[in-house]
């Protein structure tokens, strides 16, 4: 068996001595106490040193990436020419699978080689002899730099830090914008107060102002170029009979100064927007087609990165950014909030109230797709996200026609509205609602007319009953006297 072992200074290829103490894979480590031990055991079958920290840049890159490099194939055809019969032990199975296609050199991945390998590195110093301690050390630390600012370069999950860091900086110049145009108004409102609610946009006010100044001055200036004619000539009327007060040049400049803050920093911010965009694109363009490239940016930026955002499932991404209000619902067994970030995009912004939180769901379900397309898949082409927005907007039109339609048997078809017609009617005067009597219905009437009857009928036989039972009482009465009588009389005689 050839181990072959990448050292961060070249290929060092050990040949196995001892095949059988490989087998007792618990107790391999004591066989790499010591560099004497550990040369019974493997020996020197080849070494390539590296000539410069490019190259091993070079290979460690390609077998990051799982590829053979030039120099190794070259290695590796050696060995296949003098010791085609013998096994490549590898620390990397998909390496060793390369390694098979390519070369037909049979490789072994297994426990036994992982321990192989550890045993190896821990006694490296002893088995490559001419190589200084510190020279090994430089050229360790100086390949770790190289590799680390590589994969900082081309890493896909690094590259969206850009775009994490413009979305950032677009929230905190629309901030800062906000409260520089709300401080021009009102300081150059003391001075000139009607131009506020004759010009409503805040850039064409700022560029009007810093082109003016004063306000004794529009009446001789030309702002066709900032202002259509109507409104321009409104201003000048209203200039003329302003009830503003009255301010030195100085103020007057340091409010044109800050004006031309205003105007660049808007333009810088349209700048970003554009640069935001064509990196959303770049990077994300189906996840940018689903929600846009401002509501997409914020999804990545509040993730942390865009394979972070893939991770999470669509009813995680459904609610990122309103997990405040979720787990305040949760504490207060109150209803969860249907959306976060996402409610700000234009599919749940044109949908009605009642169908927000089903869009949201459905969207959110799609967005999730379209994230690990875009940064787990190969392909950069826009075409998924276009599939399922124009899904997405289906369902949509059907939740708004729904109340629209019904079901037919033959299927679903469009509801149709009747032609109204006009039918006078004349009413009667119903006078029997001018009764104050309560009105009782006809069956609850024949119900309480039985009742009666059955009362009637009931009372009638109890009188019956009693009847018959007096007329008992009177005829026995007469037969008790006639036997008082007799027995009266024989007591009579008895005693005589």
């Amino acid at each position: 068996i050839i181990v072959w072992f990448f050292v961060l200074f070249g290929f060092f290829l050990p040949q196995v001595l001892n095949e059988k103490k490989l087998q007792e894979v618990d107790s391999l480590w004591k066989e790499f106490e010591t560099p004497e031990k550990a040369n019974k055991i493997v020996k020197l079958k080849h070494f390539e040193k590296f000539q410069d920290t490019t190259e091993a840049l070079a290979a460690s890159t390609a077998l990051v990436e799982g590829k053979l490099s030039k120099n190794l194939k070259k290695i590796l055809k050696k060995i296949v020419a003098k010791d085609a019969h013998e096994q490549l032990a590898v620390a990397d199975a998909k390496l060793g699978g390369v390694i098979k296609d390519k070369l037909n050199l049979s490789c072994i991945h297994s426990p036994m080689v992982t321990e192989l390998m550890r045993g190896i590195r821990s006694q490296i110093e002893g088995l490559i002899t001419g190589l200084p301690s510190r020279e090994m050390a430089a050229m360790c630390l100086g390949l770790a730099h190289s590799l680390s600012r590589y994969k900082l370069k081309f890493s896909p999950d690094k590259v969206d830090t850009m775009i994490i860091q413009a979305i950032s900086l677009l929230d905190d110049l629309d901030k800062e914008l906000n409260n520089y145009i709300m401080r021009c108004r009102e300081w150059y409102g003391w001075h000139f107060p009607e131009l506020g609610k004759i010009i409503t946009d805040n850039l064409t006010y700022c560029k009007c102002v810093r082109k003016v100044g004063d306000r004794t001055n529009f009446a001789s200036s030309d702002v066709s170029d900032i202002l259509p004619e109507e409104i321009e000539e409104d201003v000048k009327a209203a200039a003329e009979i302003s009830m503003g007060t009255e301010v030195s040049e100085e103020d007057i400049n340091n409010i044109i100064h800050l004006c031309d803050q205003v105007i660049e920093i808007s333009e810088y911010r349209t700048q970003l927007y554009d640069y935001l965009k064509n990196r959303m694109m770049a990077i994300a363009p189906n996840l940018t087609i689903m929600v846009g490239e401002l509501v997409g940016a914020r999804l990545i930026a509040h993730a942390g990165s865009l394979l972070n955002l893939a991770k999470h499932p669509a009813s995680t991404v459904q609610l990122l950014g309103a997990e405040k209000a979720l787990f305040r619902a949760l504490k207060t067994k109150r209803d969860t909030p249907k959306f976060g970030l996402i409610y700000h995009a234009s599919l749940v912004g044109q949908t009605n109230t009642k169908n927000k939180g089903k869009i949201s769901r459905m969207l959110a379900a799609k967005t999730a797709l379209t994230i690990r397309y875009d940064a787990l898949g190969e392909d950069t082409s826009a075409e998924m996200g276009a599939e399922n927005r124009l899904k997405v907007e289906t369902r949509l039109r059907l939740l708004e026609e729904r109340g629209l339609r019904r079901i037919s048997g033959t299927g679903k078809a469009l509801a149709r509205t009747d032609k109204y017609q006009n039918k006078s009617e004349v009413k009667i005067f119903d006078p029997s609602g001018d009764s104050t009597l309560p009105a009782v219905s006809k069956k609850r009437k024949i119900q309480e007319v039985e009742e009666q009857d059955a009362e009637v009928a009931v009372k009638a036989k109890k009188f019956k009953a009693e009847m018959k039972e007096e007329t008992t009482v009177e005829d026995a009465e007469p037969v008790k006297k006639k036997k008082k009588k007799k027995d009266k009389e024989k007591q009579a005689e008895e005693e005589e």
